[in-house]
């Protein structure tokens, strides 16, 4: 593989941090310089601006730098029983050419990461994920007939997102009317894309290896031009995650390996993903944690809330008749596509599952220097805050 390293100055590289293969391009689109460091990769908060960067994926077409994924290869005649017994859900379901959301858990239930599942084929499969999970993939395959390969560092990646994304993709050559949501293909030799994203809008993933990156993003820049096509960084991917209503590790739900005390931890069926477990399929790791769990039901619950007025609730907390504190807002923004204020937030058991009514946030605004504290209504939402039709027509139109 080659060494990215070298492809940028020295001046160009914060230190400690390593460029990503689409480093050279990023770097000439950036006019702010406001890096971050995504899991020891140069990654860009903001390009141009943030309004900007949003917009273009809500109207446009947009490409993100996702190669700083911790990407694992799982080979081998047992490698779906290996999987299976690690993930929740049942993964004999995945069929060949399609992907999966997946968390796993340790033996008390608590989510350890979530992440996307590729199966490449019958005994093939790739996991993305956020957090370094080396080390606990070697565990859960000791005793299976599996090899488990890292691979972040071999495999770069594109996110391409937006209305125009498919026409994008056309416009470059690529054969992607048959892929459904959720599936994936071979469309050039070493070049998979996955019907996959983080936006709740028509997307795409593309890998490919690190020594082609660059001459693939030229392809799609160039096919994308007629198209609007803008390269965004993490703030506005973040901006249009939270109006999809999706959860972030270290956001919504802190990973139990990095939690300090003891019960930090949480459940896939406090996160609302009760769908995503599967206690007929046999044992998996936190299945009888998980079986009592369910039981004695959650503690707390991830819920989606459309707060009064138009002042985000960034870290507020929730009390129920302006009294009670009961949780508090993970995530929260304007909506300037749904003209809505909407916020993340974990409550307390029984208030965000059984008791929804009378549920305020305390929104500090700071105005001329002065705060001031404001009581806004909250209602708990059972529906995604975005949801467009174009993100499953198949083919897609060409917005």
């Amino acid at each position: 593989m080659k060494d990215t390293r070298h492809d940028l100055p020295p001046e160009h590289i914060p230190l400690g941090l390593i460029p990503t293969p689409f480093q050279p391009r990023l770097e000439l689109l950036s006019r702010t310089k406001d890096w971050m460091n995504w899991a020891g990769y140069i990654s860009p908060a903001v390009l141009d601006t943030m309004e900007f960067e949003y917009f273009a994926i809500r109207n446009q077409a947009t490409l993100f730098d996702i190669s700083p994924m911790h990407k694992y290869r799982i080979s081998g005649p047992e490698a779906l029983a290996m999987l299976n017994r690690l993930v929740t859900r049942d993964v004999r379901k995945l069929a060949p050419g399609r992907v999966a959301y997946v968390m796993w858990c340790d033996e008390d239930g608590m989510v350890i990461d979530d992440g996307t599942l590729f199966r490449l084929s019958e005994t093939e499969f790739r996991l993305c994920c956020q957090e370094p999970q080396f080390s606990w993939l070697l565990d859960a395959a000791w005793g299976y007939d599996a090899q488990i390969e890292d691979e972040s560092h071999n495999v770069a990646g594109l996110s391409l997102q937006g209305p125009t994304s498919a026409s994008v993709l056309r416009g470059a050559g690529f054969e992607i009317d048959t892929l459904r949501p959720f599936d994936l293909a071979e469309v050039e030799p070493g070049l998979v894309i996955s019907r996959t994203g983080f936006t709740g809008d028509l997307g795409y993933e593309l890998w490919i290896s690190p020594d082609r990156a660059l001459a693939l993003w030229d392809r799609l820049w160039d096919a994308g031009q007629i198209w609007g096509i803008r390269a965004i960084g993490y703030h506005a991917l973040n901006m249009a995650r939270i109006e999809a209503g999706f959860i972030a590790a270290g956001v919504e739900f802190q990973p139990i390996h990095h939690t300090l005390r003891l019960h930090r931890g949480r459940t896939p069926l406090e996160l609302g993903f009760a769908w995503l477990v599967d206690f007929d399929k046999g044992h998996f790791n936190g299945r009888r944690a998980l079986a009592a769990h369910a039981k004695r039901g959650p503690r707390s619950m991830i819920v989606k809330l459309d707060i009064g007025g138009f002042k985000p609730a960034a870290d507020a907390l929730i009390y129920h008749r302006k009294k009670r504190e009961v949780g508090h807002v993970t995530s929260a923004m304007w909506s300037p596509t749904l003209k809505r204020n909407i916020a993340l937030a974990e409550i307390r058991a029984p208030f965000g599952t059984d008791r929804t009514s009378d549920l305020w946030v305390e929104i500090y605004l700071n105005q001329e220097g002065v705060w001031q504290r404001r009581m806004a209504r909250a209602t708990v939402l059972s529906q995604p805050f975005f949801r467009n039709p174009r993100a499953r027509a198949t083919p897609p139109a060409a917005f």
